[in-house]
């Protein structure tokens, strides 16, 4: 992939940041996730890798649209109650989770940002909701997340089955970003979780050990592939550029 740098907030200075927005056409892509346990082979910090990662993805897509994206710097806590039963987890409220977003996108949005976009990999469904309600009174920000049906339907068999906690569709997308993140030794060792967190999640279980995740994980870990996360990526990508085109709006120059 090209190089990255150049989009990335907590790497310029105040005069590049005042170039980028008097274009008229400044979109912030803000990652958000969560420190959240994703099995005994991957990162508390995967949810917020994954938004970073798609953030990259997606600014070179925006500017080759001509838009001028960056990458804010990520708010790497949310809603982690589901898996509050294992080491590392840490949660906030979802109504502080919604405070925070929204007041950085306000900020950003008086710096000169025409638009924001939130994106959100961390899909625990009180999170999805804390992040959505940042839209509310907002016109020029959006939120990107896997759990839109029309985005769901874009990513890979695993993840449509539920079956996606740290499983193989996680863990390829943590080894394309990243894969010092990942145990590889634990991760080849790991038996196949056959549970649906949707299916449990439908049925009013809403705790990872009551639903049988006794490691903290679901779905395929051994199976997954730097590859397969490279494609993910790139249809995660497609997303974030999906909902930027729906709500962008270039301030009058």
């Amino acid at each position: 992939m090209p190089h990255t740098r150049r989009f990335f907030v907590d790497r310029m200075t105040s005069p590049q940041f005042g170039e980028f927005a008097k274009t008229g056409k400044l979109v912030v892509l803000l990652p958000v996730g969560s420190v959240e346990p994703h099995g005994p082979h991957m990162s508390l910090a995967t949810d917020t890798v994954i938004s970073v990662g798609a953030a990259k993805a997606a600014a070179f897509k925006l500017e080759d649209a001509g838009v001028v994206p960056v990458i804010a710097p990520s708010i790497p806590y949310g809603v982690t109650e589901c898996a509050a039963a294992f080491p590392g987890a840490v949660s906030i409220p979802a109504e502080a989770l919604t405070s925070m977003i929204g007041a950085v996108a306000d900020g950003y949005l008086r710096a000169g940002a025409a638009h924001v976009c939130v994106i959100n990999n961390h899909l625990e469904p009180a999170q999805d909701a804390a992040v959505s309600a940042v839209m509310n009174g907002r016109e020029r920000v959006s939120v990107a997340c896997p759990l839109q049906r029309s985005w769901a339907r874009t990513l890979s068999s695993e993840f449509k089955s539920g079956e996606c906690h740290a499983g193989q569709y996680e863990t390829s997308i943590i080894l394309a970003c990243d894969p010092s993140l990942v145990d590889s030794a634990i991760r080849e060792s790991l038996p196949v979780v056959p549970i649906s967190l949707a299916e449990k999640l439908g049925a009013g279980i809403s705790d990872f050990q009551e639903m049988g995740l006794s490691q903290a994980y679901a779905g395929s870990p051994a199976a997954a592939t730097a590859e397969e996360g490279v494609k993910t990526l790139d249809a995660l990508a497609a997303m974030v550029v999906g909902q930027v085109t729906a709500g962008f709006s270039p301030l009058p120059e």
